[in-house]
């Protein structure tokens, strides 16, 4: 990661400190850390009063199977029930759709469920730490994601700083080979929580339908362009 790159991340997070975000490193730093915030001010299309949404449970490839997720996930329960939260969602996929998703198998085995599904195979699962409280659920332009424009449409923020990175590339690749993108970069909350789909970090889109939160590089846009 560059300086630049870090340093958008970090400027997005400061910005979201006052709206109780948390940024929690394990003794690894940054390669184990996990991102969470009070659901009502998360950057996502949810209905989630009272809950904490997790952003980002991130543990670098070599670190994994030494229980820094647990330890991770086990800190953000503890703040959750301190605070008095009805308890704790996170976004989650299957197999391929996952990158950059959380594992449903992780969050099952730690008694997390399915709260609400969405039609391009992103859940939305919950941890309730309260009895008979509403379980948080997608907002409809989440749940059934589509865009009106035709060819590529790109929803953005720098929560991630790959995005910082990539986008411009890929905005200079597309037009370079004459295909329709267009880019919207989300840079506050409200704009997030009505993007039409489940995820802002970064949502892209293809003549309407969801194609992938997956970020892409140059070479994987063009690829995905049908330009070899």
């Amino acid at each position: 990661m560059s300086g630049k790159q870090a340093l958008a991340k970090k400027e997005w997070l400061k910005k979201r400190f006052d709206e109780g975000l948390v940024f929690y490193r394990s003794e690894e730093r940054g390669k184990c850390f996990i991102e969470y915030i009070p659901a009502e001010n998360a950057w996502v299309p949810i209905e989630a009063g009272g809950w904490l949404y997790i952003n980002c449970l991130w543990v670098s490839g070599s670190m994994k199977g030494h229980g820094y997720s647990s330890e991770l996930l086990s800190e953000c329960i503890r703040d959750a029930k301190e605070q008095g939260k009805k308890g704790i969602c996170i976004l989650c996929a299957e197999g391929r759709k996952r990158e950059f998703l959380a594992d449903p198998k992780f969050l099952k085995y730690k008694g997390f469920k399915v709260a609400d599904i969405s039609d391009c195979g992103i859940n939305l699962m919950y941890l309730p730490l309260a009895e008979n409280a509403d379980q948080p659920r997608f907002k409809d332009c989440a749940r059934h994601p589509k865009v009106s424009e035709t060819g590529f449409v790109l929803y953005y923020t720098e929560q991630c700083p790959f995005t910082y990175y990539w986008v411009p590339k890929v905005q200079e690749a597309a037009k370079e080979h004459g295909i329709s993108f267009q880019a919207f970069h989300i840079t506050d909350k409200e704009a997030a929580q009505n993007v039409p789909a489940p995820v802002t970090t970064y949502a892209l889109f293809r003549d309407g339908e969801f194609l992938t939160q997956g970020i892409q590089s140059d070479k994987k846009f063009l690829a995905l362009a049908g330009i070899k």
